[in-house]
């Protein structure tokens, strides 16, 4: 087994790589965001990018950050169009002599195994979270994310359940984490004319406690299961809170509908806040006094769990929502080192009591907390390791290639 130096010298001996990354949209999705993320990594260390997508708002940080965008309707599940995607995809492979096909996502992924397999390139591929297998024919249409000559998945928990799913071998199952950037979320740069901005778009005062969800509106996140817990806050009593929500509504599902008709129906229009996308999230997280994810799906490895440690916010998740490599929660960890609470998915009377817990603890105690969760991200989630453990899973599929 190599040491940890002759790892790194193979990264530094990697010659540049054209690595083509396929996505289904360039919306705000985990896909998304990790895909731009790998552009970035891969520029920083002198690496061409090529992502074929659907785009979407983040095409300007694709371009911006050092790749090549390249419009396909990846996204489609028509199989006539995917055959169509396989031959564009394969084309660009030898057109422009690309290394590797990485994909993020299941359409696009089938697509790009044809593809590789016509090329005879590796194929990567990257779980970002559980999909639901509700019958045989998803089951068969989720593997494609299994087939990759490498796995990269974003947490210990969501490694164990593809090798558990598909008896996938640990070797070809990669955790690397998603990464932080510290310096744009750094609590130390927040003025009060950014918190006092973004609070006027939530509608809150500054006595207000905000709970931040942050998150596209889908069913699997658990908006519903924040919208009651709202509610067994307001039977208890307590006043001077907000639940926000920050995302996409997800336009193609009725899902974000069903939870303002949730909000209605329990007289939480006070206390709910449905926001939408905002501009600047640093400072949305510093206006929270927590942030939650009270997923019902497994999630992986969340971006905003760890964006929120960065800026020093308390957190609390379900226990599918994050593991514990992404909040330290008891009773793994005692009480002086937490990070967060972990809840049990789907229960809003557990996240209620996490939720009344952290309000009525002092100040002091809170900052202590959030201060544990920046360190904990710069430690565990910074973009030198990450970069690092990519490039070496890259140097392995491509030694001796050329």
């Amino acid at each position: 087994m190599p040491t940890a130096v002759q790892a790194r010298n193979v990264v530094t001996q990697l010659r540049p790589l054209t690595v083509l990354i396929v996505v289904p949209t360039l919306q705000a999705g985990a896909a998304e965001m990790g895909a731009v993320d790998l552009v970035r990594t891969l520029a920083a260390g002198g690496h061409r990018t090529i992502v074929m997508s659907k785009g979407g708002r983040l095409e300007s940080r694709v371009t911006s950050a050092g790749g090549e965008f390249l419009y396909a309707d990846v996204a489609s599940k028509n199989p006539a169009v995917m055959a169509k995607n396989a031959a564009a995809i394969a084309r660009i492979v030898r057109s422009r002599h690309c290394d590797i096909v990485h994909a993020h996502g299941r359409a696009p992924a089938w697509s790009a195994l044809v593809a590789a397999k016509l090329t005879g390139v590796p194929f990567v591929t990257s779980w970002y979270k559980g999909f639901r297998e509700q019958n045989a024919f998803k089951r068969l249409y989720n593997s494609v994310m299994a087939r990759g000559d490498r796995i990269v998945t974003v947490s210990d928990q969501l490694a164990e359940l593809i090798g558990d799913r598909y008896r996938v071998p640990p070797e070809r199952i990669h955790v690397v984490p998603a990464s932080v950037d510290l310096a744009l979320f750094d609590p130390s740069l927040i003025t009060s004319e950014r918190l006092e901005a973004v609070r006027r778009i939530f509608g809150v005062t500054p006595s207000e406690k905000v709970v931040l969800v942050v998150g596209r509106m889908l069913r699997r996140k658990g908006h519903h299961v924040a919208v009651q817990a709202a509610r067994r806050l307001k039977d208890m009593g307590l006043k001077d809170f907000v639940f926000v929500f920050v995302g996409e509504t997800g336009g193609h599902t009725s899902y974000a509908g069903e939870v303002w008709d949730q909000v209605l129906a329990g007289d939480l229009t006070d206390v709910v806040r449905l926001i939408g996308p905002i501009d600047d999230m640093p400072a949305g997280y510093a206006a929270a006094s927590v942030v939650v994810s009270a997923a019902i799906q497994t999630e992986g490895l969340q971006r905003t769990i760890l964006e929120a440690q960065a800026m020093e916010r308390p957190v609390i998740a379900s226990d599918l929502g994050a593991g514990p490599d992404a909040v330290l929660a008891p009773p793994l960890v005692p009480e002086d080192k937490i990070t967060g609470l972990r809840v049990p998915a789907g229960d809003d009377a557990a996240l209620a009591a996490a939720l009344v817990r952290f309000f009525s603890m002092p100040a002091a105690q809170q900052t202590a907390i959030g201060a544990r969760g920046r360190q904990w991200v710069a430690e565990h989630f910074n973009q030198p390791a990450v970069t690092d453990q990519m490039l070496r899973l890259y140097a392995g599929l491509v030694r001796g290639k050329g």
